[in-house]
């Protein structure tokens, strides 16, 4: 390992913390899956335990940074997005207060990242929010949090948050699921409301007062106080950190000012009780809760929209969700976590705000353009991802965090329940007003062999959307991918019933890790497909969708695949005879040139496999892997489309199944239809009626093309 001392001034301590950064970086280009994850968990759980090292550990990373901002434009980036996402767990975990020029340090480190490509300048960007938001208000970041995590009650900041976890019984059999719902329901158990509050006063005064205040005789007092009165200090922190907030730079002083008056009454409040005298300055931990999580086994596709419902009720209890709401055109969202990002223009200097206004200018290399109108355009219209205009942000969405556990099939599950949500949003707005919907994928599978989506037989194995996501996101696959496999340990347990202790929460700490840190989606296009079925010489037609594949057999040819799959090549010729039943085939055919080349063929096949390759994968454009298989492989062929219709002749049918799923299998179909599925509600002509003017500037950029947006650390990287 490099000499951190070779280049830069480190003392002893910032070495040692040099180092562990250094292992995490190293671990991420690591291609075993073992114990992926503990790295970054140890850190975690130092600083947990040292709150006070938060300062070195900050250094550190500002100078790692400053380093990766100045690598050559044609190397890679890997590093800046996992040192960013560090970076902002230290400061908002760290119970220290940061000094001010140390804060400068990483805003003008961080000032240098806005002219890398996305998706680095959008996480250095929003890095910057953070950075700057706890630089005028110390403290806020943490408060703002664990208020909404934890849903306590203040009317000056109203936001909520809600996570729900969906397992797949096809993924999870009793004991895992008990298992796993002991490790994440252990939460409720970890926390109560009035311990929260005293840890959220602590905090805010800590980081707000540095040294002047004596950390331990806070503590002390705050103990000693009863719930009530320490409900009474917890609002008036509440209050003032949004009033902060509200005033920008320009309100620091007067914030200081505030809390000092807020830490004497506390002291004087509790002075009787105080046994214990403090002159020193040692910090007191004040770890990050864990947020509340409904674990359910998700048998039923309405459940999703039922628990988002419910939620927003619990919410808005004064407001009926069936209200109808007219399409605006000036309608409002927020396409972040509106927690930490809450910084008006006003609060960027000049510098900033032409970064922000301008981002052509900050981003730069190979397709910068195209991915800065994804960014500039794409995410600024989409008020439930990718449905109405929207022009400007609102932060009273609250925020259901929805996180799918099991293989391709639950992501399969997921698809089409987000298809019908945005289906029914496209009629009426229920939960777009008032909800902002992140979705989170967490692999397992109940196939032992196949556990990690690391084995090389994921391409065709039940993982292979983790292993797509593992492949853009290095820091995915070093956690989350990891965790899967960690996952599917759990089933062999035969203590599942005992509460796991507050040391051995690995999974619950990652997966809260995954949700603070995830923001950067990697979008999945979904694909319509129409099929035409015939049962008792009555035609019907299923309309679906499907994500990652689909795959057709004619059920007549199902018995000569397989023993033809058994026996020796050398003998195969000369025992089948038939290649399959003819097959009618239209499709367009993907060009160069982009122009559209319909082609008809009628090949021999006994089955068609289909596999959606995201532009994520190709980095160009979404699009259709096709294969026809032949009871003899020499006559499979294979085409690349967006578009294809299949027919059936001489009176076959074909048996259907999407994404992997027994449960979602179709028999008796004659012809299948399938195109990208369009967002629903976001034609030509509805774009049209919203428009004023009678212009659509923002058509052209749109990508009518609905996707499943998982968040990921990195998301994207062209």
């Amino acid at each position: 390992m490099v000499d951190p001392t070779a280049d830069v001034a480190f003392s002893t301590a910032e070495s040692s913390l040099y180092n562990n950064i250094q292992a995490l970086l190293e671990e991420m280009n690591s291609q075993s899956a073992s114990q992926k994850g503990m790295l970054r968990w140890s850190l975690q759980k130092m600083l947990e335990a040292d709150p006070s090292c938060s300062v070195s550990l900050v250094r550190v990373l500002v100078k790692e940074l400053e380093k990766l901002g100045t690598i050559s434009k044609t190397q890679p980036y890997l590093h800046v997005i996992p040192m960013l996402h560090t970076l902002y767990y230290v400061v908002i975990q760290s119970g220290a207060m940061i000094p001010t020029s140390l804060y400068q340090t990483v805003h003008e480190s961080l000032m240098k990242l806005l002219t890398l490509p996305s998706p680095y300048s959008a996480v250095a960007l929003s890095t910057l929010r953070s950075i700057k938001m706890e630089m005028t208000t110390p403290g806020s970041l943490y408060q703002r949090r664990v208020m909404a995590e934890q849903n306590l009650k203040n009317e000056h900041f109203t936001l909520r948050e809600k996570v729900f976890v969906l397992a797949d019984p096809a993924v999870f059999s009793a004991p895992l699921e008990a298992t796993v719902r002991a490790h994440l329901e252990v939460s409720s158990l970890l926390t109560n409301t009035s311990t929260v509050e005293k840890n959220v006063v602590l905090r805010v005064l800590q980081a707000g007062l540095g040294t002047t205040c004596q950390s331990s005789r806070l503590a002390q007092a705050l103990e000693a106080l009863g719930d009530h009165v320490v409900e009474k200090y917890f609002q008036e922190v509440a209050i003032v950190v949004e009033q902060s907030i509200k005033h920008g730079a320009g309100g620091r002083a007067n914030y200081l000012n505030k809390l000092q008056h807020i830490y004497r009454d506390i002291l004087t409040a509790s002075k009787d009780e105080i046994t214990k005298t403090d002159h020193g300055s040692s910090v007191c931990g004040t770890e990050m809760p864990i947020p509340e999580i409904k674990f359910l086994l998700w048998r039923d596709e309405e459940d999703l929209w039922n628990l988002l419902e419910k939620f927003t009720l619990r919410c808005s209890p004064h407001s009926s969700v069936d209200e109808e709401v007219k399409y605006k055109r000036h309608s409002v969202q927020s396409v972040d976590s509106g927690i930490e990002r809450g910084l008006k223009e006003s609060d960027f200097d000049d510098t900033e705000r032409h970064l922000v206004r301008n981002p052509v200018s900050a981003f730069k290399g190979r397709n910068a353009f195209r991915r800065t109108k994804s960014l500039d355009v794409r995410e600024k219209t989409e008020a439930f991802p990718g449905s109405f205009p929207v022009l400007k942000e609102d932060r009273r969405r609250h925020i259901a965090r929805v996180v799918v556990m099991g293989d391709d099939r639950v992501l399969g599950r997921l698809t089409r329940a987000y298809h019908s949500i945005r289906e029914r949003e496209s009629k009426r707005l229920i939960l777009t007003k008032k909800l902002n919907l992140q979705l989170y994928y967490i692999p397992v599978t109940a196939e032992p062999s196949l556990s990690s989506p690391d084995s090389p037989r994921q391409g065709e194995g039940s993982l292979s959307l983790a292993s797509l996501l593992g492949r853009v996101d290095p820091l995915y696959n070093s956690n989350i991918n990891g965790l899967g496999a960690e996952i599917s340990k759990l089933a062999g347990m035969h203590s599942y019933h005992s509460q796991p202790s507050k040391d051995k929460l690995f999974l619950l700490d990652t997966l809260c890790y995954y949700l603070h840190c995830g923001t950067q989606p990697v979008n999945l296009p979904l694909y319509s497909v129409k099929m035409t079925r015939s049962s008792c010489n009555v035609s019907s037609v299923v309309e679906e969708v499907f994500v990652s594949h689909l795959e057709a057999d004619v059920p007549e040819f199902r018995h000569l695949k397989e023993m033809s799959s058994k026996k020796p090549s050398a003998h195969r010729r000369k025992t089948v005879e038939v290649f399959g039943a003819v097959i009618s085939v239209r499709y367009t055919k993907i060009s160069l040139s982009k122009r559209e080349v319909v082609k008809g063929e009628a090949p021999m096949a006994c089955g068609v496999v289909i596999s959606s390759e995201p532009a994520a994968l190709t980095s160009g454009e979404d699009y259709l892997t096709v294969r026809f298989d032949s009871l003899n492989p020499g006559y499979n062929t294979k085409i690349k489309t967006q578009n294809i219709t299949i027919r059936t002749m001489e009176q076959r049918t074909l048996s259907v199944c999407l994404d992997k799923d027994s449960r979602r299998t179709y028999t008796d179909v004659q012809r299948i239809e399938i195109s990208p599925c369009l967002v629903p509600g976001c034609s030509i002509r509805s774009w049209f009626s919203i428009s004023n003017d009678g212009e659509l500037p923002l058509s052209k950029y749109l990508d009518t093309v609905l996707s499943l947006p998982i968040n990921t650390f990195t998301g994207v990287t062209l």
